[in-house]
């Protein structure tokens, strides 16, 4: 286990619009590009999670967050993006963020803690085999997925109530969502997806998706410009034919044939109408009857 600690830096306030490329930030931004387009991009990128964290009431008794750091474009844009938000004083949250090294074959260890130790981050890694578990359980020919990410969740909780932390940040963003819904409609029979807050089950700690409404394309062209030491996510080995691909690529075809359509499909996430669907526990069907007639 490493944890190292550092003091954070009370900037004045200002509205992430009012942001520019000489603007005064977080040392993981020193080298950012001063170009326009990235300007715009960054703007866009924290516009979104502000708006991810006022409309699900997620600084509601925050103090302190344990932001799951997997290597990958996703949870290093969060983590860059929280800190943009935390040294302009955006986000009154002490954060925390962890890496949880679960013993695949050829893990670069010393990328994570190098990296977050050269801008001053306060961290932790640690190690769980749980790699060894998944291979021994997991039938020979199915994916690791499943299995690796309940294991990683589990951990995760129990790293964040010994951090005293009262949330779980994870870098899941519009497509992960949107994902995750045709897998439930498709494979599930259920209206369900990746809420951007949730209680855990023991009821102690938020989960927490601050990306909700970022895109992946985004998010990649922002890790993209930052440079970080990405972590490849096939450690595990390649596993070709994942549920999920298919529903990435299915989005990606709907997404290429009529534009837009992702957006609008997230906010349709958020404009249910139960009594336009077919579930009797939501509304009350058998109560409805015209008014009787004079």
């Amino acid at each position: 286990m490493e944890l190292a600690h550092t003091h954070d830096t009370a900037e004045t306030a200002v509205e992430a619009d009012e942001i520019g490329p000489n603007a005064d930030t977080h040392p993981l931004f020193a080298r950012m590009p001063s170009s326009v387009s990235f300007n715009k991009l960054r703007k866009r990128l924290l516009r979104q999670v502000r708006q991810a964290l006022d409309e699900f009431g997620m600084l509601n008794g925050a103090k302190r967050w344990l932001v799951g750091l997997s290597g990958g474009k996703d949870s290093y844009s969060l983590l860059a993006l929280l800190l943009d938000l935390k040294w302009r004083g955006l986000l009154p949250v002490e954060l925390v963020a962890c890496n949880l090294d679960q013993g695949q074959p050829n893990f670069p260890k010393h990328i994570l803690p190098d990296y977050l130790s050269s801008i001053g981050v306060e961290h932790r890694i640690e190690y769980r085999d749980t790699y060894s578990i998944v291979k021994e359980k997991v039938p020979t020919g199915a994916t690791y997925c499943s299995l690796c990410s309940r294991l990683r969740r589990g951990n995760l909780y129990r790293i964040a109530r010994e951090e005293g932390c009262d949330a779980l940040v994870l870098g899941h963003h519009r497509e992960d969502i949107l994902e995750t819904f045709f897998m439930n409609l498709f494979h599930g029979g259920r209206l369900a997806s990746m809420p951007a807050k949730l209680l855990n089950d023991e009821g102690d700690l938020m989960v927490l998706r601050p990306l909700a409404y970022a895109a992946e394309e985004d998010l990649a062209r922002f890790a993209a410009a930052m440079e970080f030491p990405i972590i490849p996510c096939d450690l595990c080995g390649s596993q070709d034919g994942l549920e999920r691909n298919a529903m990435k690529a299915m989005l990606a075809d709907i997404e290429r044939r009529m534009p837009g359509r992702k957006d609008t499909m997230l906010r349709a996430l958020a404009h249910v109408n139960p009594s336009h669907l077919l579930d009797p526990k939501l509304f009350d069907f058998r109560s409805l009857s015209p008014e009787p007639k004079e």
